[in-house]
């Protein structure tokens, strides 16, 4: 061939990597076996699966399918570990994750390779992007070791955790979750995909390399059994998942309830939005990188691209244009764009959603690419003229498909963006900075890329909202997800045999004395739901008697109802303007709060002694904790704030805190009043609207709040009260599909909710061990914020 034709053609022939080292390791661990308690052992089911090469069909290893059995042991292997590699000082640790990053560094090819070969991804994407990363996640968390007994001196680690991991990028989503694990002190028992665990087996070799303390990291290879009895292990602490959607609710029904820390990064479906004044080339090898990355098996891919209406016919010509010259082919090849799907059940997964939007309507475009004759291999694909509420425009296809709408402006943008059960990730291509931080701020998702796409690092965190998960891994956010605060006591009976919470009695002259000090008790106390800034009956028409420790009638309550409850969910709607003000402006809402609570003090203190037979003294703290209460979440409204990573790259990652949006809070009964402010004011002051459901024992501390929210600006909607039986009511609210967060502390109530919350994957907290409301420490702060919010990370790359 002359030089001019290569010129023309590009055709530059292959150029294949060279798989002696990894076909010589593969040599050596033909049988499988688990790595357990720092030692490879035979597994005790007999069963074994084979690991497959995606481009040929061939068979490269027998991996062992471990069994209960086998989960057992290495549980039991990592909890005995637990204790000295958790009482270890962060600098020890920090040494050991700095030798797991060189040893990585030093294996470098052979990983790249195996990966490859294992997964069916390009070798240039295993070798220049994944290894890279995995190598920067070690680094970057043995800092956080080195530098976790002075900057997380208030958290302890949560012990063994249970991770299972996909099949798309095995190394990288390994090293995304043991590193920030064994980095806070905790032992992990790992399961990686059945399709490519080859990588997951030989960072087991390299854990034996620099000696890292037996048990520590254990890894399990198997199917979804084998995942299955991981999550239902009882002695398990935290589960980390990342893989798809369904498989992630059922991660969420198995564990409720068993106090079980619970990460889920889930499917996406991230909208690509391109306004007129992007740059168009840019816009396309953008496009490349959004979707044909890893042959569109990201959970991430910018599968959904939106063109604003003036360039989309432009957009188009250039990706059909670009779309021919990728080339397909070994993965092994550096000269390739595109390798195998992973298996024949997604490449004809991939095949029937393509031929489903050509069903409804869409337009389909696919270069003439010559498609290996082995292997698993779809061709890049482009669907255009697709409708919002065509499925391919609604469901992960997870492969090399792209599909194409357009839009007007850019409140349509959001609207088209937004209109989806995910919310992972998002690019946003323009030259208007201000217009794309706008953007960013408005979409429902957790990463946010400006004119690029696909962009991580260990420092800055990643994971979705919505049905994409909670949860997030990388920087200081994730590591948040494997700590516990050290106030937190683990439930040590089960729910049935915990002591039932007692109050202290007050003698008869007290209530005699308090109750003649209320109003005329011929006045009708009768208290109403709180509802969109009104006072309303119930619908149900009945109501509930409030007793005082003697069993004496002090008022009645509404028994609020399913559609009371809907009623105040449409309301916590409508109020999302709360969000969107300043926190300047909610921390003087808040203060105005407690000054208008401070004027009616003696009040409540005689309702809670009333209540409580508490007495008068105590009754008087729990007021004067609640205004302390009120003025520091006022004081953190406009406080609590982002912060910037600086990733090795040119640019910045704006890491801001966001409200969940409408949130259920159940309170408990101990400490009535302070422990409903505790949990009340950390979610407003960060812009959430909340339904509240007050103690069930102890009601009237929430519905005598009705005339201070009156009198202290706190907009309609914003705060919504009803009363009633917890457990019916906290059920309702988690299977509301409107309903983004709940609150639960009514340990009693946890798995219920767990459950429940599983149809759009609500972030819930139900914690079975309850804080001393009165100690600072333990029931206000950082921590009540941090659950409050979710972070979005932006990314701002910058220069020429």
């Amino acid at each position: 061939m002359k030089v001019a034709e290569i010129f023309h053609s590009m055709d530059y022939g292959n150029s294949p990597e060279a798989t002696d080292m990894a076909m010589a390791w593969l040599a050596k661990h033909q049988e499988g076996r688990l790595f357990i308690a720092g030692k490879w052992q035979k597994a005790k089911g007999k069963t074994s699966i084979k690991t497959l090469n995606p481009a040929t069909g061939e068979v490269l290893a027998d991996i062992a399918k471990a069994n209960e059995a086998d989960v057992d042991a290495a549980v039991k292997a990592a909890r005995k570990a637990f204790g000295k590699w958790s009482s270890l000082s962060g600098h020890i640790r920090a040494r050991y994750l700095y030798a797991l990053a060189r040893h990585l560094q030093k294996h470098a090819r052979l990983f790249a390779v195996l990966e490859s070969l294992d997964n069916g991804k390009p070798i240039r994407e295993s070798r220049d992007i994944d290894i890279p990363l995995v190598i920067r996640h070690f680094y970057y968390h043995a800092g956080w070791a080195q530098l976790s007994e002075q900057e997380l001196s208030d958290y302890r680690p949560l012990g063994v955790c249970g991770q299972i991991i996909p099949w798309n990028f095995p190394l990288l989503m390994m090293a995304w979750k043991i590193a920030p694990a064994l980095a806070m002190g905790n032992t992990v028992v790992l399961k990686p995909a059945e399709y490519s665990p080859l990588t997951a087996l030989l960072f087991a070799q390299v854990c034996e390399e620099v000696a890292l303390p037996a048990g520590v990291v254990n890894i399990i290879t198997g199917d979804g059994e084998t995942g299955e009895a991981l999550v239902r292990h009882p002695d398990v602490d935290k589960l980390a998942f990342t893989g798809s959607t369904e498989v992630g609710k059922r991660i969420r029904e198995l564990s409720a309830g068993s106090g079980k820390g619970l990460g889920l990064e889930l499917g996406g479906k991230s909208p690509f939005i391109v306004f007129e004044d992007a740059d168009l080339d840019s816009v396309v090898e953008g496009v490349v990188d959004a979707i044909w990355l890893n042959q569109g098996e990201v959970c991430c891919a910018g599968s959904r691209l939106l063109a604003q209406e003036g360039i989309a016919a432009r957009l188009l010509a250039k990706l059909k244009s670009r779309m021919a010259k990728l080339r397909l082919g070994s993965p092994l090849d550096k000269s390739i764009d595109l390798g195998a799907i992973i298996a024949p059940i997604q490449r004809d997964k991939i095949a029937a959603l393509v031929a489903q939007g050509i069903e409804e309507g869409a337009s389909c475009y696919q270069p003439e690419l010559r498609l290996p004759t082995q292997g698993q291999f779809y061709p890049p694909t482009l669907l255009y003229n697709v409708s919002p509420a065509a499925k391919v425009a609604q469901e992960e296809i997870f492969g090399p498909v792209l599909t194409m709408m357009s839009f007007r402006t850019p409140a349509e943008a959001v609207e088209l963006a937004n209109n989806s059960r995910y919310g992972l990730a998002a690019s946003l291509w323009t030259d208007n900075i201000n217009l794309a931080l706008d953007i960013a701020a408005k979409l429902k998702v957790g990463v946010v890329w400006v004119n690029s796409t696909n962009m991580f690092d260990g420092s800055s965190g990643f994971g979705g909202y919505r049905e994409s998960g909670f949860g997030r891994e990388g920087g200081l956010e994730g590591l948040y997800d494997y700590l516990k605060p050290k106030w937190y006591q683990d439930p040590k009976t089960s729910l049935e045999t915990q002591p039932q919470v007692t109050q202290p009695q007050a003698t008869q002259p007290q209530v005699e004395a308090l109750v003649e000090n209320l109003s005329d008790p011929s006045i009708d106390r009768t208290a109403k739901l709180y509802i969109g800034g009104k006072q309303s009956r119930p619908d149900s028409g009945y109501s509930r008697a409030v007793l005082d420790p003697q069993g004496r009638l002090i008022s009645h309550v509404p028994e609020g109802s399913r559609k009371d409850l809907r009623n105040a969910v449409e309301a916590a709607h409508k109020a999302h303007s709360w969000t969107s003000i300043s926190g300047h402006q909610r921390a003087q809402v808040l203060y105005y709060l407690a000054e208008n609570l401070e004027v009616r003090a003696p009040e409540w203190q005689k309702r809670l002694s009333l209540l409580t037979g508490q007495s008068a003294e105590t009754s008087a703290l729990e007021v004067e904790l609640s205004l302390k209460r009120i003025f520091s979440y006022a004081a953190y409204a406009d406080k609590f704030e982002g912060t910037i990573h600086q990733p090795p790259l040119r640019g910045a990652v704006l890491a801001i805190p966001e409200a969940l949006g409408v949130m259920g809070i159940i309170c408990p009964d101990e400490r009535p009043l302070l422990s409903m402010f505790s949990l009340l004011l950390p979610a407003i002051a960060l812009g959430n609207r909340i339904i509240l459901i007050p103690s069930e024992r102890y009601p009237l501390m929430a519905t005598d709040l009705y005339q201070v929210l009156d009198t202290s600006d706190v907009p309609a909607g914003v705060i919504n009260i009803v009363t009633g039986p917890s457990a019916s009511l906290a059920k309702t609210l988690a299977e509301h599909l409107d309903v983004e967060a709940l609150w639960s502390f009514r340990p009693e109530l946890v798995s219920m909710v767990e459950k429940a919350s599983v149809g759009n994957l609500k972030q819930v907290w139900a914690p079975l061990s309850l804080p001393n409301w009165a100690d600072d420490k333990a029931a206000s702060g950082r921590d009540y914020l941090r659950k409050a919010s979710q972070i979005k990370n932006i990314w701002i790359p910058y220069g020429e």
